[in-house]
């Protein structure tokens, strides 16, 4: 599934044909992706200017002129493809299975706009999906009132994650991966942040503050790693782990360079550690970190 730095991605390749145009005709060829789609949803777009997109954890947000948000989220495979006016096609921030690019067969949404470009959505697995909400009550809508901070904002702090965790008994990455506490974060990117910030996944997220609530010098690192980890994979592009390409074609590159996540039994890349990434499974999911600099002592 596409984290938030491949969202960002898509976000910032699909603003320039978005933002500013207006939705000539809109086309739904089948009733529902995961979810159905909202009542009336092709009249509500149709004749409406897209005036701002936006990007909240996982989902995309287009602000429309007519006081409404559409809400995306592509779930495992959903990309947005567009034609331009001058017949070239580019894809923001592709996610799609093996096969999946020129199969129109899972095109389920088409959006034609007053530019002459051509919005096309496609989803194999059909586990992402739209909704139309009132702007004005956009945070508080069933996708987003239970959420928690952005954790690319200023709000992300060690003093932030202090609070959040503080008394907790769960594990530290189950912890960063409860969407309640801190939106976005996902497997890939919080096995980078934990062996950056040379934390052990396993330990209590409590431990990150002190008896009194203020934070201890590991929850700012781990503030800090979790934000250069997501800037930087911003800036690559995000990961390509599974057919994934940017605006221009060319392959998210963040995954060049992984420090432990997908590395079992390589060296890590600590200075100073003579460890290996080792993989256990949390909660279902792999987690991979090094045993001796994210071990209790560190390195």
């Amino acid at each position: 599934m596409p984290e938030l730095p491949e969202v960002e991605t898509v976000r910032r390749g699909l603003a320039p044909a978005l933002v500013g145009a207006r939705f000539s005709r809109v086309t739904l060829r089948r009733p529902n992706l995961r979810f159905p789609f909202p009542e009336r949803f092709a009249q509500r777009l149709e004749g409406r200017t897209v005036t701002d997109l936006a990007r909240r954890a996982k989902y995309l947000t287009a602000h429309l002129d007519s006081g409404e948000s559409l809400i995306m989220h592509l779930g495992m495979s959903g990309r947005f493809d567009v034609a331009l006016p001058d017949g070239q096609n580019v894809s923001p921030g592709d996610f799609y299975l093996d096969g999946a690019l020129g199969n129109t067969k899972h095109d389920h949404v088409v959006m034609a706009l007053n530019s002459g470009a051509t919005i096309t959505y496609n989803d194999v697995r059909r586990f992402g999906f739209m909704d139309l909400v009132p702007t004005d009550t956009l945070a508080a809508c069933r996708h987003f009132a239970a959420m928690g901070i952005e954790p690319l904002s200023e709000a992300l702090t060690g003093a932030t994650i202090a609070r959040l965790f503080r008394h907790k008994i769960t594990p530290l990455k189950a912890a960063l991966l409860d969407q309640r506490l801190i939106a976005g974060l996902g497997n890939i990117y919080v096995c980078e942040a934990l062996h950056r910030a040379r934390l052990s996944p396993l330990a209590m997220a409590g431990t990150l503050a002190k008896p009194d609530g203020t934070p201890t010098a590991k929850a700012n690192a781990l503030a800090k790693a979790i934000r250069t980890v997501l800037t930087e994979a911003v800036a690559a592009g995000g990961s390509t782990l599974r057919d994934y390409a940017q605006p221009d074609g060319a392959r998210g590159s963040f995954q060049h360079g992984f420090r432990v996540y997908d590395r079992v039994g390589h060296a890590c890349v600590t200075r100073g550690c003579v460890g290996r990434v080792s993989r256990i499974v949390q909660s279902g999911r792999s987690t991979f970190f090094c045993e001796v600099c994210q071990g209790p002592g560190g390195r």
